[in-house]
């Protein structure tokens, strides 16, 4: 099964945490495939942000609230009773949730709290994602990819968070909803990368800003491995899953979301292919990068996924492998340093995407 753009094509669909760079992607998905978008969000987490590059407020309805907001978010039910939900709202950065734990467990625990509550109250929705992370598992350095059914329990606030927020989903399935008419899924994605990420303590960011400044990149954890793709990939599959389990509950489960193998990348061969490639496009040599350890909190050094379950399901395999995601960030990243059509570029790079499925 594929994602299809005539699916999307008039249905009201409710996005938390749209004004981010994930969620920016996906109203921009969804508006070209002529879906009916409200988006639930605090104002965009970043300056710049992708989602007022993008211009999105003028193509989706653009609702600003706080995840915390039950009583809120009930009211945007009612008024645009959505048939599908996708639940992307939250505190992302693990080095923020050390700083404040609290504001991350309230966001990302009691938010999902919030959404299942809201859409209990809602009988239009049919189909509904939860998105987590590939930090939810206890994470023991293996060197083979975690399973759907391993063991649940984030070390840091934030990962451990999200480890809650599947639990709920989990018990709100159960408790809830089994006698429903309505699909739930929960997707654990690997770190995603593209252009239009402003967030801090994200590396491709961090590339972003030193070219800005003319300085030397910093990369304080050039040997751990992570599971990089590109942010379209998860994207298209959350919409993929949505549109299946809307038309066949048996779909309904959960999934991990992350690259082959061979795109499981230290951090430093990440930084070393983009300063490559932006050198290539520069036709110059002055992008580079060091090593500097700042002793910041726990992280894992090693994290992969085993997808099996998503690719038998669906037949399904990344489309753009490391290389080519690269290429396509600095692609982006040039316009918009050089002040081109960002809209136009980024329109242009979903449809590549799609075209290809």
């Amino acid at each position: 099964m594929k994602f299809s753009s005539n699916f999307y094509k008039g249905k009201s669909i409710l996005i938390t945490g749209h004004t981010g760079f994930k969620g920016s992607w996906m109203c921009k998905l969804l508006a070209l495939s002529g879906a009916f978008v409200t988006g639930y969000a605090l104002e965009p987490p970043t300056s710049p942000s992708l989602f007022n590059l993008l211009g999105l407020k003028n193509e989706v309805n653009s609702k600003i609230g706080d995840i915390r907001n039950l009583e809120q978010l009930k009211k945007v039910f009612a008024k645009v009773n959505p048939e599908i939900v996708i639940h992307m709202a939250a505190q992302p950065i693990v080095r923020d949730s050390y700083q404040n734990p609290v504001y991350t467990y309230e966001t990302n625990v009691m938010g999902t709290v919030n959404i299942l509550e809201a859409i209990r109250g809602c009988d239009t929705v049919k189909s509904f994602i939860n998105v987590t992370t590939d930090k939810v598992y206890l994470n023991k350095e293996w060197v083979w990819g975690y399973r759907e059914g391993e063991e649940l329990n984030g070390y840091d606030p934030y990962s451990n968070s999200k480890s809650c927020s599947e639990l709920i989903t989990s018990s709100y399935k159960n408790s809830f909803f089994s006698d429903k008419d309505i699909a739930i899924s929960t997707c654990r994605a690997g770190n995603v990368i593209g252009g239009g990420d402003f967030a801090k303590d994200r590396i491709i960011p961090d590339c972003v800003r030193a070219i800005e400044k003319g300085t030397e990149i910093i990369v304080r954890n050039p040997y751990s491995i992570r599971p990089y793709q590109h942010v379209l990939e998860p994207i298209v599959v959350y919409l993929m899953l949505a549109q299946a389990q809307y038309e066949n509950r048996d779909f309904a489960g959960s999934y991990n979301v992350g690259p082959d193998d061979t795109d499981c990348w230290t951090t430093g061969d990440l930084v070393s292919s983009f300063c490559e490639k932006w050198n290539e496009k520069n036709g110059e040599n002055n992008v580079t990068w060091k090593n500097v350890d700042d002793a910041g909190p726990h992280e894992a050094n090693f994290l992969k996924l085993d997808c099996s379950k998503l690719k038998s399901t669906f037949n399904w395999k990344p489309r753009w492998n490391i290389e080519h995601a690269m290429e396509k960030i600095v692609e982006w990243t040039m316009i918009y340093i050089h002040g081109g059509n960002i809209s136009e570029c980024t329109k242009k790079q979903i449809e590549e995407f799609i075209g290809g499925e």
